[in-house]
């Protein structure tokens, strides 16, 4: 027994170093956002919120925030008018191909984001050559570029919705007359309401902190967040930067919060 109870402290010491080391990044830069000093040192001299206040005022970062925000909620609402009607046909309507379908749902999620970010650029490019349709440098092309970040998001969180949601709710709507218009608006949209508040908060995330496909597509005079905080390291290394990372953070981390509060994210994945 006491070998036992050794064991067990052992193995949760362990798994305290190992959150210790995963989460003190973001508590030390958080830390540093209230820094006084304008050239981080430990320890710090005093503390101050002017660099939350001077991140603001620089155009570069108000204006990527801004487009950023813009970006995650049009892909965020694409996203799903999408991935509802593709998690829907995927998980209740059984169709030769329906895992392949699955899986070029997903593939963005598997592609590196730097290869994909060089391959949209290089379609959108080839695209302009036949059509003459400017995409890339456009706001439109960043839409499809941060739709593409988020849908497979939005796929895996409405099919483990849709695999959790009781079917026969369904089935006995059907056997009572209601058509397949009425038994989803009815039936089948309550039960996975959950799973769309979490998916689109998950693509919302997953579109906010984009850096790769943005990086190769943003136009002139145009910027996102993280290509401004980018941007703004080559050159600068004061609090500001530790300020924009710390709401960036605190953004990122209440939207997974609330994804978890209305599905386990641990069965996504």
């Amino acid at each position: 027994m006491e070998r036992i109870q050794i064991g067990r402290i052992l193995f949760l010491g362990l798994v305290g170093l190992i959150f210790a080391f995963v989460i003190m990044p973001l508590v030390v830069i958080l830390w540093a956002s209230f820094f006084s000093d304008r050239i981080l040192t430990f320890p710090p001299s005093g503390y101050t919120v002017e660099w939350f206040v001077r991140a603001w005022a620089l155009q570069d970062f108000a204006n990527g925030f801004v487009t950023s925000l813009q970006l995650g909620v049009c892909a965020t609402i694409t996203s799903q008018l999408i991935g509802v009607p593709a998690a829907l046909a995927i998980e209740r309507f059984p169709f030769p191909g329906r895992e392949t379908v699955r899986q070029i749902l997903l593939s963005p999620m598997y592609v590196p984001a730097i290869v994909a970010g060089a391959a949209v650029y290089i379609y959108f490019i080839q695209v302009e050559i036949l059509t003459n349709i400017q995409l890339a440098s456009t706001f439109t092309g960043l839409l499809i570029a941060h739709t593409l970040v988020a849908l497979p998001w939005c796929i895996r969180l409405l099919c483990v919705s849709l695999e959790t949601a009781n079917a026969t709710s369904e089935e006995a709507a059907a056997s009572l007359g209601a058509n397949r218009f009425q038994t989803f608006y009815l039936v089948t949209l309550p039960s996975i309401r959950s799973g769309m508040i979490a998916s689109a908060l998950f693509s919302f995330i997953a579109s906010f902190s984009d850096l790769e496909k943005s990086l190769f597509l943003v136009g002139p005079g145009k910027t996102t967040l993280p290509i401004a905080i980018v941007n703004y390291l080559e050159w600068n290394l004061d609090p500001t930067i530790a300020a924009v990372a710390s709401v960036q953070i605190l953004i990122i981390a209440a939207a997974l919060l609330v994804s978890n509060r209305y599905v386990n994210l641990g069965k996504a994945f």
